[in-house]
């Protein structure tokens, strides 16, 4: 399963592809199967968009214990805000969402970063 994600260009806010807008709360974002063609192709239209976003790219999430999460610990503090206090950010909202990328573990990394790393 993918999520795409990008920075927005006016505050750098995290944000993910649904349904042919962005939004800003990973819970929202619109899941993608891996071989879904659907997800490039978001991934292809996030990429003409150079003054809404800044680098667009599929990350990879997985169901975790309470729900589905992204595999690479970056992308899971991406998706929370801030780390630097609990009452700030994504994560001050709290709910199953918020619990499920907490839950999550591992720190893999998401292949659609490495793509991203390796396209530069």
């Amino acid at each position: 399963m993918k999520v795409l994600t990008a920075n927005r260009l006016t505050d750098g806010e995290v944000v993910f592809w649904r349904g042919g807008h962005w939004v800003e709360r990973f819970a929202d974002a619109e899941i993608f199967a891996a071989d879904d063609p659907a997800g490039q192709g978001a991934e292809a239209v996030a990429l003409g968009q150079p003054t809404v976003v800044v680098e667009p790219y599929l990350i990879d999430i997985a169901e975790g214990p309470a729900g589905v999460a992204p595999v690479s610990y970056r992308e899971r503090i991406r998706a929370l805000g801030p780390t630097n206090e609990p009452e700030h950010g994504k994560q001050a909202e709290g709910g199953a969402a918020i619990e499920a990328l907490l839950a999550a573990t591992g720190a893999a990394r998401s292949t659609g970063r490495v793509d991203l790393i390796r396209r530069k």
